[in-house]
């Protein structure tokens, strides 16, 4: 059976927009690992939020063990609480949206962590108590200038998705929406975002001849509508 390390110790080295902490784990073999990561997340929300996935973590590992089939179930009560966990606010949305000529809104943004313009899906971070699909479309008539009327459909996917697990506790929540071009976008100075819609007949050809960055998320997203 898989043993769960022990979370021993929480360092934070740094603190900003984005915090890097060193995580100190006891391992299953007594072993003390060190492993450093960021989040977003200030100390004591960081630390309430490994302490409550490790706690899920460890009840699905022993119901695995006491399943005959060897994994737990939709029935358990810590998929019940991971029910609950993935209600907390995520991080971030990222906005699928489809225009009524079947084709999808996409950005080219400059992203210095990579010196590059990349391709991607409108996104941005949620404020303080605002609402996903709230957030979601102010994000699209920030980024992009398309705006979704009240009676579009809108599909929020069940549980927010982790951005990179080895390195953030970052969580970004995927919405689907139907929006049409309204306006000019109104980025702030630092964001260089070009706005360009692609024709979802258009997207197998798009990914096997895109020369820029795209973030995976994007990519299996757009894998998606490809028939």
């Amino acid at each position: 059976m898989a043993q769960h390390p022990k979370l021993t110790g929480i360092e934070q080295l740094s603190s900003g927009w984005v915090n890097k902490y060193i995580l100190t784990y006891e391992m299953p073999d007594g072993r003390m690992h060190s492993y450093e990561c960021a989040s977003r997340k200030k100390l004591e929300a960081f630390r309430a939020g490994l302490e409550e996935r490790g706690r899920i973590s460890r009840a699905v590992l022993a119901e695995s063990a006491a399943s005959p089939t060897g994994c737990e179930t939709a029935s358990t009560p810590s998929a019940d609480a991971a029910g609950d966990l993935n209600q907390a606010t995520p991080d971030a949305v990222c906005i699928v949206a489809r225009t009524p000529r079947d084709t999808l809104v996409m950005i080219r943004e400059f992203r210095y962590p990579l010196n590059s313009w990349c391709i991607a899906f409108p996104a941005g971070l949620i404020d303080p108590g605002e609402d996903v699909v709230r957030c979601a479309c102010r994000e699209m008539e920030e980024e992009t200038g398309y705006t979704v009327s009240a009676d579009a459909q809108v599909r929020v996917l069940p549980q927010a998705g982790f951005s990179s697990t080895g390195f953030t506790d970052e969580t970004v929540q995927v919405v689907f929406v139907e929006a049409e071009k309204a306006s000019e976008a109104h980025t702030e100075p630092n964001e260089l975002i070009e706005v360009f819609e692609l024709p979802i007949a258009a997207i197998p050809e798009f990914l096997n001849t895109n020369p820029l960055p795209i973030g995976t998320r994007a990519q299996l997203v757009l894998e998606s509508f490809i028939q």
